[in-house]
């Protein structure tokens, strides 16, 4: 399978996903999505924010420019993104793999993959 990285424009990041959470993460889904949320720069260095957590849902908001990432018991906001790149599918387990450009240079990536049927999720500590 090949697949390529590739910049959303901004116009499009509302719709995509939107489609993307209707696709994968339907709340009646038998499968769980779970993410990994982590924070990349020189800066700062590498910080997670979110391992492994069930994940709700993906959206955008063009009015207030701000991109909402829904978890089982949190969210996470990032404002004013000003890019957004997306890997869908490298491997089997993976749905996909986001790179969000904020305002000020620091890249957050969403590592999203299946993670199985609910009750497997759950023993192996996936929610928090």
């Amino acid at each position: 399978m090949t697949t390529t990285t590739k910049q959303l424009p901004v116009h499009e990041w509302k719709t995509y996903f939107d489609a993307f959470t209707r696709k994968h993460l339907r709340p009646q889904a038998e499968s769980a999505g779970i993410v990994t949320i982590q924070a990349v720069s020189l800066r700062i260095g590498d910080q997670v924010f979110a391992e492994n957590a069930r994940l709700l849902g993906i959206s955008y908001d063009p009015q207030g420019k701000a991109l909402e990432v829904q978890l089982e018991g949190d969210d996470h906001m990032v404002f004013k993104p000003s890019e957004v790149w997306v890997l869908e599918g490298d491997r089997d387990d993976v749905i996909a793999t986001f790179e969000l450009v904020r305002p000020d240079g620091i890249k957050e990536i969403l590592h999203v993959r299946g993670g199985g049927p609910m009750e497997r999720v759950r023993a192996a500590g996936g929610f928090r």
